[in-house]
């Protein structure tokens, strides 16, 4: 999917902080979260909701009323006449949503569209399904975030089972990912200095009134554990003779994030700090249980259609729920290790589902723009084996 006149300015794209599930956020509606900070960011970045022409909202954990999530969203937001879509394609939400709203933009030739990315896995709901042919008409239940978690029911096997299968594929070493890690912890710390600068550049903080004089507030990331080599080699492997540890892969959170999504043209008559160009957007899905392979595939794809070399990008964030997954990459790219995520990544900070992209996308940007421009590549993999990448030039 190739993209001509599409755009995210700079100061227009942002990401709550990520809090580690059973947080502060387990109890407030993923949605609650979307709207009470969705609200702050564009008043903050003084992009007028009159201006807006269509909403895209990505969420992949039903939340209470989620039937009307785009809808009751676009009007607590002050936009009653706005609908739309509602996406979710596991931990490739981000770049699906974000690629919806640039095809409406690139079909229309001009338009500005809101993206809106938004999940919690904490407290996830249990499905209960009507089934006449139980004993006694007794249902069967489904609880949505645990059981997705547990297994792909196309193999009947964890996501950590594929990191362990691209893994000796890659005679990837345990040692290899431990060292890679700490490395991926020192990234996420040099977002941390001088009072978080970086993270300070598209974070938006959560405020939600909490009755009488009361309210929420969550400023920066929560949960995050600090990483060591003694700690990382002291812990045991996930599965048996694995090498992944919970060291060496991500962990579930609550968040969200969100962009505007607008033409070139348009783009040019804000007051802003310059401009995201999407240039290409790639989707893949690798063969069974081999999903890290798929953020790779993904890549390629989106890089083949922006008819670019890997060794044109100026960096490179990833989704990365293992660390297995960007030595792959590297491995396959020739990519340097180093040249990715170096203001950190979620697996680090965490892993919301549906925001989890978006905000890298946010800290692609963000980096690029802070270097002075030039092509950078977002690219992760999701459940059932698949991927997604999005290619960027800022100006």
């Amino acid at each position: 999917m190739k993209f001509e006149n599409v755009v995210i300015p700079v100061d227009q794209i942002w990401s709550s902080p990520f809090v580690r599930w059973q947080g502060s956020l387990a109890d407030v509606s993923s949605i609650d979260v979307a709207v009470a900070v969705t609200r702050d960011a564009m008043a903050s970045r003084r992009v007028d909701p009159e201006e807006i022409d269509g909403l895209v909202v990505g969420m992949t954990i039903p939340q209470p009323n989620c039937f009307y999530a785009a809808p009751w969203i676009a009007s607590r937001l002050g936009m009653p006449g706005l609908g739309g879509a509602v996406i979710a394609q596991a931990c490739a939400t981000s770049v699906a949503s974000v690629a919806a709203a640039a095809a409406q933009v690139e079909l229309e030739g001009s338009g500005t569209k809101l993206v809106i990315t938004t999940d919690r896995t904490s407290n996830g709901p249990l499905l209960v399904y009507p089934r006449d042919d139980g004993m006694g008409g007794a249902p069967t239940t489904e609880h949505w975030v645990l059981d997705s978690f547990r297994a792909d029911p196309n193999t009947g096997l964890s996501m950590v089972h594929t990191a362990e299968n691209v893994g000796r594929e890659g005679k990837i070493s345990r040692a290899e990912l431990d060292e890679l890690t700490l490395q991926r912890w020192h990234q996420y710390r040099d977002s941390l200095k001088d009072d978080r600068a970086f993270q300070r550049r598209y974070m938006q903080e959560i405020v939600i009134p909490r009755g009488k004089q009361k309210e929420l507030r969550v400023e920066a990331d929560e949960g995050v554990h600090a990483y060591s080599a003694e700690g990382l080699a002291s812990l045991r492997p996930a599965s048996p003779d694995g090498i992944t540890t919970f060291g060496s892969q991500t962990h579930p959170a609550d968040g969200c994030a969100g962009a505007v999504v607008t033409s070139r043209t348009q783009s040019m008559a804000r007051d802003g700090e310059g401009i995201a160009r999407l240039l290409s957007a790639g989707f893949a899905r690798a063969d069974k249980a081999q999903m890290p392979k798929a953020a790779t595939r993904a890549a390629q794809a989106a890089m083949e259609e922006a008819g670019l070399s890997f060794d044109q990008l100026k960096c490179v964030v990833s989704h990365n729920p293992f660390t297995v997954n960007d030595i792959w990459f590297a491995q396959q790219t020739g990519y340097a290790l180093v040249k990715m995520n170096v203001f950190g990544c979620s697996l680090i900070y965490g892993h919301p589902q549906g925001p989890t992209g978006l905000r890298g996308i946010a800290e692609l940007i963000h980096t690029l723009h802070k270097a002075g421009g030039g092509i950078g590549l977002f690219t992760g993999c999701a459940a059932g084996d698949t991927g997604a990448a999005l290619v960027v030039r800022v100006d």
